[in-house]
């Protein structure tokens, strides 16, 4: 801009005649600088066994009284300065009043000691896990040292943040009055983030194991040389080779998780919440549908807090939301407007409120067991119980036509369909190319794609209902309950239970996530599949997570494939589809279909093509189990 001033500066003094009839431009008025909102302070609080944590602290600049503390832990980093304005997501916690910490993890960044992903998880026996520890230490420090605190604490988190507060339920502090875990890892081995039931989550684990274990002081993206991750997983064929071709020893946990395919005491130890037993602090737990990271861990922690809750301070919250949403923006779900920003009412009626009730005396306890907000009629929706004791278990029946229905098989049916699963052509786990998770943006949002992208595959079969006559509302845990068979010794069976929308829904209209630009298509609801619960079950561990045993080929077996928590409403006229499939690639690893001791030594030669057969006979009936609310309820 300085140039450009300049030339017009110049051509002005010419036209007036020369320097001595110039007009001299006149200097824009400064606004006068805002008042920073915040104070910061940089400080490194010891930890009992010496270890100093590097810590923020920033308080409002205003503040007139004493106010509470609200505590955010976590391996990504902290800020270098105090916030010039108030980040949105931020501002309704704000306006009541809080010191806002946030403390690096040990051993990332400027915090002295040693991080671990496993060790970090795992239990002792009577003290929690290490971020047990150095939670209550941490806050022991604080209310101490933190000038015009009032004595009380609480703590928030998503992801590994959300573990971080969590953790703390094992061994609060006195001054911890209000936790709120949100999208809390609980046990890497059974689901969240590194795997589904033992079957390994591949481009997730081996990503986030460098992201987080590469540098100490950095978040580190792995250097991909294809865009299309599909490829370049499949291209490194057997999963040996990430180790002998790319990582080569030097990822601590990318070592142990291969180390340790079944379900053994590596893993059992870092499953803190199975040592979690009664409500000790007010907890607002917080779960997306839609989570593509940690789904889970939320309703673990939820139930296994519920088993001793007299004060009623154990609470689930959960919306139509993909990895941490509720702390942005979500307005939209696949095709779908929701009619209203769902993460703002999240963060405005009841994460607010929630602090502002146990940390400030404000408002009224929270009178609900869960607040969900129901997707498909798209309200919010309070809870006395959960699940509740209205809805009931439906099942929806697989037919050999294709079809699905309330009607069980009968023996006049074809009763059975087959495919061929091959594993040297997997079908994606989304449309092609497949971005790296990070920095890839189009990861968050994958789990409400529209899966009409795999419809013409030989190796995915479909089952869909009728259109509906009318509103079908679950609330509930989902399950799928599948009797199929496999020619190899071991296999995957992906179940996926979508919503179908009718055809002319909705008319045209742009991408809402990126707005309209040249060359974008139109996304509307017109057939539009939504997934509402994707699952899948390694065969190696029907009988045992602990002790893997081969399938007997073509011996048709029950698959129960849990499929989380839900409240959706498919409404009337939409369809009910359910797909099938072997592969889900790269976001699993390859099955190679043939039993060996460990999938993650397997050779290339083990990798077979296998024969799938999925049975909907009276005595082998497959179906969905839907915990249906009767209208009116």
């Amino acid at each position: 801009m300085r140039g450009v001033w300049a030339a017009f500066a110049a051509v002005a003094i010419l036209g007036a005649g020369g320097p001595a009839m110039a007009a001299q431009p006149k200097p824009a008025p400064q606004a006068a600088p805002k008042p920073a909102p915040f104070t910061f302070q940089e400080v490194m609080i010891p930890m009992r066994d010496g270890v100093k944590l590097q810590t923020v602290i920033m308080a409002p600049a205003n503040a007139t009284g004493p106010l509470p503390i609200l505590l955010r832990r976590t391996p990504y980093g902290v800020p270098d300065s105090a916030y010039t304005e108030v980040p949105e997501t931020l501002k309704q916690l704000a306006a009541d009043g809080y010191i806002f910490v946030i403390q690096n993890l040990r051993g990332r960044f400027k915090s002295e000691g040693t991080f671990s992903l496993s060790e970090d998880s795992t239990v002792t026996p009577g003290q929690g896990t290490i971020e047990t520890r150095d939670a209550y230490d941490t806050i022991d420090w604080l209310v101490a040292n933190v000038p015009n605190n009032n004595g009380r604490v609480g703590i928030y988190g998503v992801s590994y943040d959300g573990y971080t507060a969590g953790a703390t339920l094992l061994g609060p502090h006195p001054a911890l009055k209000a936790v709120s875990e949100q999208a809390s890892p609980v046990d890497q081995w059974m689901n969240d983030d590194d795997h589904r039931y033992g079957a390994l989550r591949l481009s997730y684990d081996f990503e986030y194991a460098v992201y987080e274990e590469a540098d100490k002081n950095a978040n580190t993206h792995f250097a991909f040389d294809k865009w299309d991750t599909y490829e370049w997983y499949l291209g490194v064929g057997p999963l040996s080779n990430l180790n002998d071709q790319h990582l080569r020893g030097a990822i601590r946990y990318w070592n142990e998780a291969t180390e340790h395919p079944d379900y053994d005491a590596f893993w059992k130890s870092q499953a803190w919440a199975q040592t979690l037993h009664r409500s000790t602090v007010p907890n607002l737990n917080v779960a997306g549908f839609w989570d593509q990271e940690d789904p889970w861990g939320p309703w673990q922690i939820f139930r296994h807090a519920g088993e001793s809750d007299p004060d009623h301070t154990d609470l689930m919250v959960a919306g139509p939301w993909y990895h941490g949403g509720w702390r942005g923006a979500v307005e939209m779900l696949g095709a779908a407007r929701l009619g209203q920003d769902t993460s703002l009412a999240f963060r405005r009626d009841i994460e607010a409120p929630f602090f502002a009730y146990w940390l400030h005396d404000k408002g009224a306890k929270p009178d609900y067991a869960a607040r969900m907000f129901q997707t498909g009629s798209n309200v919010w929706k309070a809870y006395a119980a959960w699940p509740p004791a209205e809805a009931k278990a439906t099942s929806l029946y697989f037919h050999g036509d294709g079809s699905l229905s309330f009607e069980p098989p009968s023996a006049a049916e074809t009763g059975k369909r087959a495919y061929v699963s091959d594993p040297a052509n997997p079908v994606p786990y989304r449309q092609r190319p497949i971005s790296p998770t990070y920095p890839g943006g189009d990861w968050r949002t994958w789990e409400s794609a529209d899966q009409r992208f795999v419809d013409h595959r030989p190796d995915v079969l479909t089952y869909v209902s009728a259109p509906l006559d009318r509103d079908v509302e679950v609330a509930g845990p989902v399950a799928a309950e599948l009797f199929a068979a496999s020619s190899g010794t071991d296999s995957d069976f992906v179940v996926k239970l979508i919503d179908v929308s009718p055809e002319n829904a909705a008319k045209p209209e742009w991408i809402a996530d990126f707005g309209p630009a040249p060359g974008q298509f139109a996304r509307t609801a017109n057939g539009y599949e939504l997934p509402i619960a994707m699952e899948v079950r390694r065969g190696r561990y029907l009988e045992s997570y602990e002790h893997p045993k081969a399938l007997t080929p073509n011996k048709p077996v029950r698959w129960d494939v849990p499929l989380r928590d839900r409240d959706h409403v498919f409404k009337a006229g939409h369809r009910i589809m359910v797909q099938v499939q072997s592969t889900w690639f790269p976001l699993i690893d390859r099955n190679p279909q043939t039993f060996v001791p460990s999938i993650y030594a397997a050779k290339a030669k083990d990798f077979q093509a296998a024969t799938q057969t999925v049975y909907s006979t009276p005595d082998l009936a497959s179906r969905i189990i839907l915990p249906v609310v009767a209208a009116g309820s």
